[in-house]
C-alpha cells in the first residue's frame, strides 16, 4: 500500500485520527513483529494513515468523508463493550469506505481488498486481517448474524447517522444526494427509496442491545419521513 501523494498543509487537519489510528494498529498487531530478516519492527503506521486519510478527503465525496470515520470510530467506542476484539472492529471502519466511488457497485469489495494488502505490511496477523476484511465486506447488507458481535458493532456504528436529530438527519441526506449529483432526479428517488425500503424491512436495523435502546426508533422514523418526501 503506497502512500497516496499528499498536497501540502500548514497545520495537521486529523492528529486526533492518526493518534487513534497508531493506537488501534498497534493493539491489533500485539507482540507480532514483521518477518524480516534480523527482526525489524513492522513498518510505522503513520504513512498508511496519510494514505488512508487523503482516501476519505477524496473531493467527490460529500457524505463519505473523515467526518464520518470520526462518527463511525466514536460510535464503536461507545459500544465498545459489546465487541470480541475492538482493535478489529476499528480497523474495519477505517477501512469500510475507503473505497468510495458513488458511480461504482464494488467499493466494499475493493476497500476489504486494501485492507488484505495493508494490514499484513503493518505486521497484522492474518486471522485479524480476515476478519478486518470479512467486516468490511459486511457493510454491504449491514446484516450480521446473531452470533457476530464485532459485526454488530461496526454495522450499528456506520448506520447510527439514521438516528440524528431531524436536521442532522436532513444533512445526511443532503449530503447522499450530492455525493450522486450525476444521477437524474427520477432515478434517484427510486433507488434512494429501495435503500430505505430495504433498511426498513430489516427486524432491527441496530443489533447491539446499547444501539437498539438508543437509536432505533428514532433512525425508524427518520427512514420513514425521507421515504414519505420522496413519494415512497
Amino acid at each position: 500500500m503506497t502512500p497516496a501523494s499528499r498536497t501540502a498543509d500548514t497545520t495537521d487537519p486529523a492528529p486526533e485520527l492518526r493518534r487513534r489510528w497508531a493506537a488501534t494498529v498497534a493493539e491489533a498487531r500485539g507482540s507480532r513483529r514483521s518477518a524480516a530478516a534480523g527482526g525489524d519492527p513492522a513498518p510505522d503506521p503513520a504513512p498508511y494513515a496519510d494514505n488512508l486519510l487523503d482516501r476519505w478527503r477524496e473531493p467527490h465525496r460529500r457524505y463519505h468523508t473523515v467526518e464520518h470515520l470520526t462518527a463511525v470510530l466514536d460510535r464503536i467506542d461507545e459500544l465498545a463493550t459489546h465487541a470480541d476484539d475492538l482493535s478489529v472492529v476499528q480497523l474495519a471502519a477505517w477501512f469500510h469506505d475507503a473505497v468510495y466511488r458513488p458511480d461504482r457497485s464494488e467499493n466494499e469489495e475493493r476497500s476489504a481488498a486494501l485492507a488484505e494488502r495493508a494490514l499484513p505490511e503493518l505486521g497484522v496477523g492474518a486471522a485479524r486481517t480476515a476478519e478486518v476484511a470479512r467486516l468490511v465486506r459486511l457493510t454491504v447488507t449491514h446484516d450480521p448474524a446473531p452470533d457476530d458481535p464485532d459485526g454488530e458493532v461496526l454495522c450499528d456504528a456506520d448506520l447510527a447517522v439514521l438516528a440524528g436529530s431531524p436536521d442532522t438527519y436532513a444533512a445526511y441526506a443532503a449530503a447522499v444526494r450530492a455525493e450522486y449529483a450525476f444521477v437524474p432526479e427520477p432515478d434517484f428517488v427510486v433507488g434512494r427509496s429501495a435503500v430505505l425500503r430495504q433498511l426498513l424491512s430489516l427486524p432491527r436495523l441496530f443489533r447491539t442491545p446499547l444501539g437498539y435502546d438508543r437509536w432505533e426508533h428514532l433512525a425508524r422514523r427518520n427512514l420513514s419521513t425521507e421515504l414519505e418526501l420522496l413519494g415512497g
